[in-house]
């Protein structure tokens, strides 16, 4: 029996439900909800990266036909909190945000006043007319210059741009490294990206002065921290806000935070009194949403001499942008915890330093750990250069094997339930690593460069309340369901999860007709209201299978068993035991053979809605059912990516021709979904490290807010994906679910980069940042040729 056959209807590849309306044009998006009367906002942004705002004048554009005013952060501040973090963390600075600058700008883009008026394009030409005067200060544009000892301060209210620094160390670093036979260093450069979401932000936002109520409609993927905060901002109760997230296009962590942009439009809406909506253009997305990544990663291993890794050493720093709407460790922190990976090393010491600088704020992005899986494999990689060796046996001589598990890295987490040895073995098998190796001989003799590249992925994917406990960071990881069998036998159900497109609506219907035993056609999802939802943690990582899908299989059970117990009762049975509930049909055991009664759900509903005389004694009328669920601190899942490209010496042009992936993500609830989830974030992956970047100018400027600038693969550059199966349950999650949305990033970041790097191995050259532009693979070809010269003259 396989691990999904005891299942009925997961593990099932049905089609997506929300499909049908989303293709026919029927999707509900923030532009197609209408609301009657509202005015327009648009907000005037600094041209300069750092400055003092010296003056506002907006007369010539309150004065304009349709404008209803133009408000600044004086205003704001006299109608919102201020967003003050101060986790209890040592090394971490408390910071303050208000909801716009009164002070000064701290990046390009920053906004400093807000036009409403009767249309957005009376808004935005009036917004041309407000005049803002600057006083110039220097920009802090690198992590190198924010570390200077005479950097300016983006944040005046802190002693340096060092907003947080940590240390940690287990086993003898030291120790190892005297003992070692080499001492391999790596270093790795993940540069600054942005989300993209199809979808840019935006909201909706009506105030009801006579309930004093708030509705905000707004694309979301956490709508009740989103509520909590909005609420608290606004010096309101939560119960006097209503966030309502409906179809989003895309969010991956751009759509979690409230922004100063939002809060701003809320506040305004309950000043006037009057609806007020807001959608930012494609260039203030790129510009001035949210930003990831940009990280520096350090790595010393100390190795035997047959590449066994005795220690490890990791110097990380990470530039953090202007603002924290985070804590500014979050990112890095989780990079340090988990960076060893599926590898056996227990001597482990990392220092962690994460600098403000005059760019647009940092937030998570799919896969905050992104970087993580390249550094170990890249290390792996440049041990077998340093050493000689070959690369895959580095790899096997240090990989975590089923007789380690459960294992408890350095950092204190567990690791169990993965299968990262077997997964590299299927990668190897299938892409027959021997053939490769001599098929790249025979064409480096040919003058043709094709490389091999490795990555093995353990991805964190369901953070639990312990997990946050223990990092110091305040927050809950659990997620809240409930379940309702309507008097029809119909199924309606939530759970507090915010979907951005990841196809909810199909995959959670599963888990509940699972815990239930009713076909998915006859569970209604309902999600992204917070009137409607329990009160859940939203969707964030890969929470949603886990937590998301774990809380309602529970709950839907917890309702299978209210259910039978009425079945018994009215069978005149003085027991459910024996009894199932299987497509809505209610059957026993008999003499080994599964018996239908003549029974169906609906007739239970009817009995428990409609004639509650006759339920069994302490069943109360109804079929109602709500259940919270908490995950283990940590789960994971794993995969090794396996990338064949070939470079082209003469331009630097990389072309991927084959990219295969060995998958564990456990019990998968839905083929087709997570077929979907898998090719996603591999395509997000491989986007971000051949073609995306952030660039800013010396001066702090943006030079990236159009496409033109800031290049996203297609499916022109993306090459097909192979993937392999080998999934296990986790034993700690309920029906074995692990959760995998964000690993697929991982990997392609790391098994493209160990390809170009092993494509350029009879060079003597590293690629060690990203992104892998022709321009970048050219200059290191050339500065090799340069050096090379060098050396032969002296």
């Amino acid at each position: 029996m396989t691990e999904t056959s005891k299942f009925h209807y997961i593990g099932k590849p049905l089609p997506r439900k929300e499909d049908r309306r989303l293709v026919t044009g029927h999707g509900r998006y923030l532009d197609d909800i209408i609301v009657p009367g509202a005015l327009h906002a648009c907000f005037v942004r600094s041209p300069h990266a750092h400055a003092r705002i010296l003056g506002i004048s907006a007369e010539v554009a309150r004065e304009m036909t349709g404008v209803v005013g133009v408000f600044t952060g004086t205003d704001l501040a006299r109608w919102t909190n201020k967003l003050r973090l101060a986790p209890p963390i040592e090394g971490l600075h408390p910071t303050e945000i208000e909801t716009m600058p009164t002070d000064k700008v701290r990046f390009h883009g920053d906004p400093v006043a807000i036009v409403v008026a009767r249309d957005r394009y009376i808004a935005e030409d009036a917004a041309e007319c407000v005049a803002v005067d600057y006083d110039v200060l220097p920009p802090v544009t690198s992590i190198d210059t924010a570390f200077a000892p005479d950097a300016a301060l983006v944040d005046d209210s802190l002693p340096s741009n060092l907003v947080s620094h940590q240390t940690f160390s287990a086993g003898d670093v030291d120790a190892r490294r005297k003992e070692a036979h080499a001492v391999v260093e790596a270093s790795f450069y993940q540069h600054r990206q942005t989300h993209v979401p199809m979808e840019t932000r935006g909201c909706a936002v009506l105030w009801d002065p006579g309930r004093e109520h708030l509705t905000i409609h707004i694309g979301n993927q956490v709508p009740h921290p989103l509520r909590s905060q909005l609420a608290g901002r606004l010096n309101l109760s939560e119960s006097q806000v209503t966030v309502m997230s409906p179809d989003v296009g895309g969010g991956f962590g751009q759509k979690i935070a409230l922004y100063r942009e939002e809060l701003a439009i809320a506040a305004l809406a309950r000043h006037l009194k009057r609806p007020v909506r807001w959608r930012e253009d494609r260039a203030e997305n790129l510009m001035s949403a949210s930003h990831a990544r940009e990280n520096l990663c350090r790595t010393r291993a100390s190795v035997t001499e047959n590449g066994r890794i005795l220690g490890l050493e990791l110097e990380l720093a990470e530039d953090f942008g202007a603002y924290c709407f985070y804590p500014a460790n979050y990112m890095s922190r989780v990079v340090a915890m988990i960076v060893t990976g599926p590898y056996r090393i227990q001597d482990y010491a990392f220092e962690m330093k994460v600098a403000l600088t005059n760019k647009c704020g940092n937030g998570p992005m799919r896969a905050p750990m992104a970087i993580t899986s390249w550094v170990m494999d890249g290390t792996i990689d440049a041990i077998a250069r340093q050493l000689d060796l070959d690369p895959l046996e580095v790899r096997r001589i240090n990989m975590l094997r089923p007789a380690d598990l459960p294992y408890r890295m350095a950092t204190g987490e567990v690791l169990e339930d993965i299968t990262p040895s077997e997964t590299l073995e299927s990668a190897v098998n299938a892409i027959d690593y021997e053939a490769f190796r001599k098929r790249q001989r025979a064409l480096r003799d040919q003058g043709r460069y094709v490389g091999l590249g490795l990555c093995t992925v353990v991805e964190s994917t369901t953070y639990g309340s312990a997990f946050y406990k223990s990092a110091g960071i305040p927050g809950s990881g659990h997620e809240a369901a409930w379940v309702r069998i309507e008097p029809s036998g119909t199924v309606n159900a939530s759970v507090g999860l915010g979907g951005t497109g990841q196809g909810y609506e199909t995959a959670l219907s599963q888990t509940v007709a699972e815990g239930l035993g009713v076909d998915p056609s006859e569970v209604k999802i309902l999600t992204g209201n917070t009137d409607v939802a329990p009160y859940g943690m939203g969707s964030r990582g890969a929470r949603g299978g886990t937590a998301g899908g774990g809380a309602l299989f529970l709950c839907a059970r917890k309702a299978r068993g209210q259910v039978l117990q009425i079945a018994a009762n009215k069978l005149g049975l003085n027991t459910s035991d024996d009894m199932r509930l299987l497509d809505g049909q209610v059957e026993r055991l008999i003499n080994g053979e599964w018996t239908a009664t003549g029974l169906t759900l609906a007739d239970v509903a009817r009995n428990a809605y409609l004639d509650p005389t006759s339920l069994p004694e302490g069943i109360t009328p109804g079929l109602d059912f709500s259940l919270t669920y908490d995950p283990p601190p940590m789960t994971y899942s794993n995969s090794t990516h396996a990338c064949e490209v070939e470079v082209d010496v003469r331009t630097g042009a990389l072309t991927i021709l084959r990219y295969l992936v060995s998958e564990d993500c456990g019990t998968v609830i839905n083929p087709v979904v997570v077929r979907g989830q898998q090719q996603g974030a591999i395509a997000m992956g491989l986007s971000g490290a051949l073609l995306e970047e952030v660039i800013y100018d010396e001066t702090g400027q943006n030079l990236t807010a159009t496409f033109a600038d800031y290049m996203v693969a297609t499916a022109c550059e993306l090459p097909n994906f192979e993937i392999l199966h080998h999934h296990t349950p986790n034993s700690r999650t309920p029906a074995g679910i692990k959760g995998m949305a964000e690993g697929g990033v991982m990997g392609a970041i790391g098994a493209v980069t160990n390809a170009v790097n092993d494509a350029l191995a009879p060079f003597g050259t590293v690629a060690d940042r990203q992104p892998l532009s022709p321009q970048y693979l050219r200059s290191l070809l050339r500065d090799r040729g340069a050096a090379a010269r060098q050396n032969e003259q002296e």
